[in-house]
């Protein structure tokens, strides 16, 4: 288990900042880094009966229940099996006034980056009804591209309000 960062959120309004990353299949993805509060290796987590596909379940984490959720299913990638380098990353999701924390299940993680505002765009439009608002921006790396995300906007309300009441942490 690793510490990451205190869980005061950031609400500052440039994009620009440190941002956590790990891989999903051979995307890189990031989040803000105050909002990790930490990285646990995986273990194993209790079914909850009758929910969504991308909730794997719960964990007992130091005595706190915290909803564990597949990012890759919850973005519509194909399943992978879990190998050593699979992970839990502890987030700290900002939810009416309070934070909740869900466990987010990664293929791997990868390291702390500072990115300059310069090198963040907004999120393309694809047109449709494709819903993007989970992205955050796009930050562009030397040759590579990492996709920030806005982890509130992964979850929906619906998602947030039902953790908020049963693992959440308000504050």
């Amino acid at each position: 288990m690793t510490e990451v960062a205190s869980s005061s959120p950031s609400a500052t309004a440039s994009l620009g900042g440190k941002y956590f990353t790990f891989k999903l299949g051979n995307e890189e993805y990031g989040v803000e880094i105050l909002k990790v509060r930490e990285i646990i290796g995986l273990m194993s987590v209790t079914e909850v009966p009758r929910t969504p596909e991308h909730v794997r379940g719960v964990i007992n984490l130091r005595g706190k229940i915290i909803p564990v959720l597949d990012i890759r299913i919850k973005f519509g990638l194909a399943v992978a099996a879990d190998t050593d380098e699979t992970c839990i990353i502890v987030i700290d999701a900002e939810h009416q006034g309070g934070l909740i924390q869900i466990g987010a299940v990664v293929d791997s993680v990868c390291e702390v980056l500072d990115i300059a505002e310069a090198d963040i765009e907004n999120a393309p439009s694809f047109g449709g009804n494709l819903e993007c608002r989970f992205i955050r921006g796009i930050a562009k790396m030397g040759d590579s591209v990492k996709i920030l995300l806005e982890i509130e906007d992964v979850l929906t309300s619906e998602e947030l309000q039902h953790f908020g009441h049963d693992g959440g942490e308000s504050r």
